[in-house]
This record gives structure tokens, sequence and C-alpha cells, in this order.
């Protein structure tokens, strides 16, 4: 993208390189993903649309999809590349050659609904890997968990309706995309957050709203949207939360998923632009999850 943008290459390798420091990197099976086919995203995206996005990927330059989600001539490949990591990660932990996975991509995906871009999203990789589940695997209760600083409008935009998936998001309001609040339902279960919001209070609601919602729904599968954004260190977030949060948010997830869903996990990688910050907040949060 332009200079400065946040959603840079930059992100990916600060991840990595966190994870070099940690001594966690040496520790974890590394797969690369492949493109998603076009049968998989058209069971959360419109033909339409997806002809769209096709049509709009330049030769040189930038292509707007909308004023927040622009396209160079390599982010088709990656948008690609990015929803076929969720889908090669669904199927190695229900194939039971992984208990869990992050997947460490981009661009983003859970404000990418079912017949637009938004959001720097391009497609909802999320979305793209709960329907792989379901279709693929006969899943009828997949939970997503999205604990980005942005409310993942996309992803209620193509689930609001389908009671086989929960979808707990917590999020900045009123902050973008100035959704999400009062449109939740018996399997839409949204927790907006104040401003400045620290992490005690974002773990008391998380266990006030999530936790008893997911005992009832009892997942074959969880998803996580893994936003960092909400990083006090991140300064287009405004909430205040720290890696210990992430991690816990983590351990609860991953309680959740041994108790339910055989330990399934799939995570997958939205917001976090402030660098160190991410990079930490993702190595704590595979820390977690791989058990290391």
């Amino acid at each position: 993208m332009e200079p400065d943008h946040p959603e840079c290459p930059a992100r990916i390798q600060a991840i990595e390189d966190q994870l070099i420091a940690s001594g966690l990197l040496h520790f974890l099976d590394h797969q690369i993903a492949p493109q998603v086919t076009r049968e998989q995203l058209l069971r959360v995206h419109s033909a339409a649309y997806i002809d769209s996005v096709f049509a709009a990927s330049p030769l040189t330059g930038l292509a707007h999809l909308d004023g927040d989600t622009a396209m160079n001539p390599y982010s088709l490949n990656a948008a690609l590349h990015a929803a076929g990591a969720a889908i090669m990660a669904v199927d190695m932990v229900m194939q039971q050659q992984a208990e869990n996975a992050f997947c460490n991509i981009r661009p983003p995906g859970h404000h990418a609904g079912r017949d637009s871009a938004a959001g720097f999203c391009i497609f909802n990789n999320i979305a793209v890997a709960a329907a792989h589940a379901i279709e693929q695997y006969g899943v009828t209760r997949v939970a997503i968990a999205d604990f980005d600083v942005h409310h993942g409008d996309g992803t209620e935009n193509i689930f609001h309706d389908d009671p086989r998936v929960m979808l707990c998001s917590t999020f900045r309001h009123p902050y973008y995309p100035y959704c999400g609040a009062d449109s939740g339902n018996d399997h839409v279960v949204n927790v907006p957050l104040k401003a400045g919001t620290s992490g005690e209070n974002f773990r008391a609601e998380v266990s006030r709203h999530w936790m008893p919602a997911l005992a009832n729904f009892k997942p074959q599968l969880v998803l996580i949207s893994a936003g960092f954004d909400a990083h006090r260190e991140d300064d287009m977030g405004g909430l205040a939360l720290r890696e210990a949060d992430y991690a816990w948010i983590s351990e609860e997830l991953k309680t959740c998923a041994a108790t339910y869903a055989m330990g399934r996990i799939v995570s997958v990688l939205e917001g976090g632009y402030a660098l160190h910050a991410l990079g930490r907040s993702v190595t704590a949060h595979i820390k977690i999850l791989s058990g290391l």
C-alpha cells in the first residue's frame, strides 16, 4: 500500500521476529498455505463480489475496493493464500494432524461481508474457515471468538442468520465500523467496550457474556479472529489491553476447546498495527496455544 499504511508487510515480520527472540519459532510446525478455491470462497461470498475483486486487481498501482481497502498487483494473490491458510488449518485440526493452528496472514478478513470489502479486508478468512468446517466435515456448531478492537461486522453479516455458527465479539464502541452494539441474537454475542477499557474490565465482560454462551453452545470447533489492536500501545485502537490479557483469553478459549471441541482451535490474524506490541501479543497467544 502507500507509505505508512498500517496494514503493511512488516506486521508479519514483526511476529516472526518476536517468535525467534522468544525461542518459540524453532519448536513450531510451519506450513505454506495454498490458495483458496473459488468453490470455497462461494460458501461465504457472492459470485458477483468474487468476480469484482478479480476484475479490480491492478497490473500496476493501486485499485480501491472501498475507501479503506486497496489492492496492489500482489494483493489478490496474498488474499487468496490468506483464506487458503484458514482452510488448511481447519483441515489439519479436523484430520488430527495438529491440535491447533495460528495463521500468520494478511490481509485481514473480518470486515469483508458477503458482497463487500471493508477495513483492509478482501475475503473473510475466518468465515471461509467456518464454512469449510461445516461443509467438508459436517460440523454443526462452530464458535468464532473475535477480540479485535473493531467489530467483525463482515463475519456477522455472513452468519447472523446461521445458528450453526456462534460469533462472540468484543470491540470498542462507538468506533469503526460503527455497528454491532444492538444487532446480536442467541448465537451472536456482541460485547461493546468503552474507549480506554482496561484488561481487567475486558476479562470481566468476556467472563460474563462469552463464556456462558460458549458453554451452552458446546462448540465442536473454536475459531479465533485474533486482532491485537486493542493493545494499549496501538494508537489506532483506544483500548488498554496488555500481553497478559491476550494470554488470558487464549487460555480461556483453549479450555473451552478442550472441554467441547477435542482441543481444536484455528486462530487467524486480524488487526494489530503497533509492531512491537503485535509481536509480543501474538507470541503470548501462541505460547498458550502451543503449551510451550
